[in-house]
C-alpha cells in the first residue's frame, strides 16, 4: 500500500506491505504548498511544480504502479480558491490523482496511526488528547474510553508565519488566535473530563524531540522519537537554539527553509500546552501518512475477506 499525504508544506509518501505491516519505502520533501495562500488565497504555479517535482522524486525511490495507491491533501486546498484547478495541474503532471480530505478525516485517520503507534510503545492510557499541528491547521482529538471527538482549526505553521513578521508579534498574537481552541478544549473538559495524557504529532514536535536527542535533520530517526517525551522547557530549548544559532547551523539542524517555520511550530506547541494544563507530551513520529496506509491495508483484507464468502 502506497499512501500519500500532501500537507500545507510538506510531501509525504510511504509504501508499506500490508501482511508484515513493515515500511517498504518512504520519501519526504518540503513543497510549501501553501507559500503566499494567506494572502492571496490560491496556491500559486511554483507550489504546484515544487509538488509535482517531489511526487517525481518520490517515484524515482517508489515504484507508483507496484502497489495500490491512495494520495489525501488537507488544509492548503481546503482553503484556496483554485482547488480543481491546482489538483488537476498536478494529476497531468504526476498522474497522482489527490483527494481532499475534511478536517475530521484527517484527525480520524491521524488518530488511527497514533493509536497504533502508542500500542506498540505499551502507551494504553484511558483518556488522551493528540494534537496534531500541521501547515494550514491544527487538529484537536479528544480520545475518551467511549468516543473520539475532533475539532480543526485553521492555524498552522505556515499560515501563521506568513501572517506576521516577527517570533514577538506571533507569541503576542496566539492567545486570540488561538482562543478558540481554548474554549473547545474547555468545553471538553467539563462535558467529558480531564484527560490523562497529551500526545503531539507532525513536524513541530518530531523536530523539537530530535533536537532534544542531539538529532539534526540528516540524522532523524523516527524509531527513536516515537515515545520521546517534551516539557515547555525543552520547547524553550529548542526556540532558543534555533534563534541564537547561523542560517547554515539552522539548517543542518531543521534543515533548509524550516527554521521560521518551526519556530512559529513552537510557540503554537506552546501555547497548547497552556490550553491542555499538561506539563508533559509524548510525541509520535506516526500521522496522516501512517494512518491513510494502515486504513488502506485494512480495507484491503476486508475486501479479500469479502471476496473468498
Amino acid at each position: 500500500m502506497i499512501a500519500i499525504d500532501l500537507g500545507s508544506n510538506t510531501l509525504r509518501v510511504i509504501q508499506v506491505d500490508c501482511d508484515s505491516g513493515r515500511v517498504m519505502a518512504a520519501f519526504e520533501k518540503m513543497v510549501k504548498t501553501a507559500d503566499g495562500l494567506a494572502h492571496t488565497g490560491r496556491v500559486g504555479e511554483q507550489a504546484v511544480e515544487r509538488v509535482a517535482q517531489a511526487i517525481r522524486e518520490a517515484k524515482e525511490q517508489i515504484d507508483f504502479s507496484a502497489d495500490e495507491m491512495r494520495a489525501v491533501t488537507t488544509e492548503a486546498l481546503r482553503r484556496a480558491d483554485n482547488t480543481e484547478e491546482v489538483l488537476a495541474a498536478i494529476e497531468e503532471e504526476t498522474g497522482v490523482q489527490f483527494e481532499v480530505i475534511s478536517g475530521e478525516e484527517e484527525a480520524r485517520l491521524t488518530l488511527l496511526a497514533t493509536e497504533y503507534r502508542l500500542r506498540h510503545l505499551d502507551c494504553d492510557a484511558e483518556a488522551f488528547l493528540l494534537v496534531d499541528i500541521g501547515g494550514g491547521s491544527t487538529e484537536l482529538i479528544f480520545r475518551y474510553p467511549d468516543k473520539v471527538l475532533t475539532r480543526s482549526f485553521p492555524i498552522g505553521i505556515v499560515t501563521i508565519a506568513q501572517h506576521y513578521a516577527s517570533i514577538e508579534a506571533i507569541e503576542a498574537a496566539l492567545p486570540d488566535e488561538m482562543a478558540a481552541m481554548q474554549r473547545y478544549t474547555r468545553e471538553r473538559y467539563r462535558r467529558e473530563g480531564p484527560i490523562e495524557t497529551f500526545v503531539a504529532t507532525a513536524g513541530t514536535p518530531t523536530t523539537v524531540a530530535a533536537l532534544k536527542l542531539g538529532q539534526n535533520y540528516a540524522t532523524y530517526d523516527p524509531e527513536e522519537i516515537n515515545g520521546t517525551s517534551l516539557s515547555v522547557s525543552d520547547l524553550n530549548d529548542a526556540l532558543r537554539l534555533l534563534l541564537s544559532t547561523s542560517e547554515q547551523e539552522r539548517e543542518r539542524l531543521v534543515g533548509v527553509g524550516r527554521s521560521d517555520l518551526i519556530a512559529a511550530g513552537i510557540l503554537i506547541f506552546k501555547r497548547l500546552f497552556a490550553i491542555a494544563d499538561m506539563q508533559a507530551c509524548i510525541v509520535i513520529d506516526d500521522g496522516l501518512r501512517e494512518g491513510v496506509a494502515l486504513q488502506g491495508c485494512r480495507d484491503a483484507m476486508t475486501e479479500t475477506k469479502r471476496a473468498r464468502f
